[in-house]
């Protein structure tokens, strides 16, 4: 396939300059290199491809259709070699991400906008989803990272903490704790939560039943049949009351409030998860884009006291 190129290369050179010399010359080649692959080609084919004079050359008839039906697969072959360059190189190609959370603002959406301006040919494939179903996934190379929350290791798989995000309180507008600007467990006491039964529901439900123990209290906790977007409407209807994570902080529901919870543990870890045998160069230079953003600190540190993500 190189011999071919190069000598289809030669034939469109030569065609448009009239000259093996000045070809040779154009390809940084010696011209006893462009007369022999064109000679090649010649016998090859079976037909004289250029007519030679002293003055230079000129395609023949058969020449020019030769030349004409090659030319676009050429340009398709050369076409593909670029792709196949900037893929390997990680300037293009696809990148497949499960999230748990919002990518409506915070540290994952400055991720996502920032790697899409800097390689604006690599597709980044964002997919929701459960934290079993997207660590199986990476495992099977079905996706090539995870973002999840906490940052412990995971058996099998790279992890990397990113950043940290501030858990918040959602609810109506009208509730009574609404007025107030940050608020704690003890304050939540005699609340009733809503989740939803799919993800982030499950988590979020752990995470209430763990963080009220802490205050020797059980919650009331409803599961519901809707997705995030519709129980954050049902919050803000007075259905009850959620926890989301900081990136809630940049949606605008109707009616809906959120509040800080200020407690230094309800400000949780977020992290990449990724098989070590994942060679794919876009993957590698969307991780390297993340560990750039967070050594520049774009998560939130333990002693923010803006709750601004």
């Amino acid at each position: 396939m190189r011999l071919a190129l190069r000598q289809i290369h030669y034939l469109t050179v030569a065609a448009q300059v009239g000259s093996f010399r000045r070809t040779a010359e154009m390809c940084q080649v010696d011209q006893s290199n462009v007369s022999r692959t064109v000679k090649q080609l010649e016998d090859h084919l079976g037909i004289l491809l250029f007519e030679r004079t002293r003055n230079g050359v000129r395609l023949t008839t058969a020449g020019q259709r030769f030349l004409a039906e090659a030319l676009p697969a050429y340009e398709q072959l050369e076409s593909a070699k670029r792709t196949a360059r900037a893929a390997r190189s990680g300037a293009c190609g696809l990148v497949r991400i499960g999230i748990l959370t919002s990518l409506a603002g915070g540290f994952l959406r400055k991720l996502v906008q920032s790697h899409t301006e800097r390689h604006p040919r690599v597709t980044i494939d964002v997919r929701d989803g459960g934290r079993r179903k997207h660590l199986a996934a990476v495992r099977a190379r079905r996706l090539d990272a995870a973002i999840i929350t906490g940052s412990e290791p995971v058996p099998g798989c790279e992890t990397r903490e990113l950043w940290r995000e501030r858990v918040y309180v959602a609810l109506a507008e009208s509730h009574r704790l609404a007025a107030r600007p940050k608020l704690d467990w003890p304050d939540l006491k005699a609340e009733r939560y809503i989740v939803s039964r799919e993800e982030p529901g499950p988590e979020v439900y752990d995470y209430i039943v763990r963080r009220s123990a802490d205050y020797s209290s059980y919650p009331e906790i409803e599961e519901k049949e809707a997705l995030q977007d519709t129980l954050m409407n049902l919050v803000s209807l007075g259905q009850g009351i959620t926890l989301v994570s900081a990136a809630w902080t940049s949606v605008r529901v109707p009616g809906l409030v959120l509040r800080p919870l200020t407690a230094e543990p309800d400000i949780v870890p977020f992290s990449v998860v990724w098989s070590s045998e994942n060679k794919n160069p876009a993957f590698l230079r969307f991780l390297h884009t993340a560990q750039m953003l967070a050594s520049r600190g774009l998560g939130v540190p333990m002693h923010d006291t803006k709750l601004v993500l």
